[in-house]
């Protein structure tokens, strides 16, 4: 087996305390949103805890608050873009499905399983998929400014509610593919995501408190982008993290890591858009 030592004896050392999740409740608008979940039987985490809760204080506080929460912004841009006709329909979202909060519950069931396209689809495709379907216009790229208000909007429909896989179709396959992933070391660390997120959960790595890697709450505004980001974004940043060779957001790699993470966050409260360091 690969050993990257020094890279490991740092993290030994830097993860010499454990620091536990913070206790408080996550209140948004007067709704209480819980921040941890019983795990399952055979789950490798005895409980699961919200991302929120290795957060600062000061980190969690602009979660909270909606007025303050940096990522709303991309959420009103979002509610513009819905009711914006666009392509050669001349459709806009809302002339489909009225109100967005009659997607409330879909972001919980994400990534889910599409039969046309023989395979599971992020809510990324998903959108793409109907953009160039019904409104016959360009699908917008993942990181794009439309995209992610689109998201973060579509998202805060689902706050509040359980993340519940979607099992349909293949899934089931997705899911272990995204699985393996997960626990196969890469990179010249000779890290997996599990190294971190479950062998090192709770400690601190330098200044950094290692979450359990949760993905109920993105897209989420990380202070240090300065912006607001997808899933696939922080997935591609924690390969080169490892040093090892990212894939593309979107790539089938991609995909299955974030069916996984459905099934390992289960019951877990959907938070988008979230607030995270």
């Amino acid at each position: 087996m690969r050993l990257a030592l020094g890279a490991l004896a740092a993290l030994a050392v830097a993860a010499s305390a454990q620091a536990g999740p913070d206790e408080d409740k996550l209140v948004i608008d007067g709704v209480e949103i819980a921040t941890e979940a019983q795990a399952p039987e055979g789950h490798p985490l005895d409980k699961l805890y919200s991302g929120w809760r290795f957060r600062t204080d000061e980190t969690q506080a602009l979660q909270m608050d909606d007025f303050e929460n940096p990522a709303m912004v991309a959420v009103e841009y979002g509610i513009e873009l819905w009711g914006k006709p666009a392509g050669a329909s001349g459709k806009s979202c809302a002339d489909c499905h009225g109100d967005v909060s009659e997607l409330a519950g879909l972001r919980a069931v994400m990534p889910k399983w599409s039969e046309a396209a023989g395979r599971p689809l992020t809510m990324e495709q998903w959108i793409n998929w109907s953009i160039e379907t019904h409104q016959e216009a360009e699908p917008w790229k993942w990181e794009s400014q439309e995209m992610l208000g689109m998201t973060a909007l579509i998202g805060l429909q689902s706050r509040g509610m359980p993340v519940a896989p979607d099992m349909s179709g293949g899934m089931a396959e997705w899911q272990e593919r995204g699985k393996e992933i997960y626990y196969t070391r890469m990179g010249q660390l000779d890290f997996a995501c599990a190294t971190c997120h479950e062998a090192n959960a709770g400690y601190m790595l330098r200044a950094d408190h290692l979450s359990q890697g949760q993905s109920n709450g993105f897209p989420t505004y990380r202070l240090k982008w300065q912006n607001i980001g997808s899933l696939h974004r922080r997935l591609e940043g924690c390969v080169k993290d490892a040093r090892a060779e990212p894939w593309k957001s979107g790539s089938d790699e991609l995909v299955a890591i974030e069916a996984y993470l459905a099934t390992r966050g289960a019951g877990l409260m959907i938070e988008t858009p979230s607030v995270r360091q």
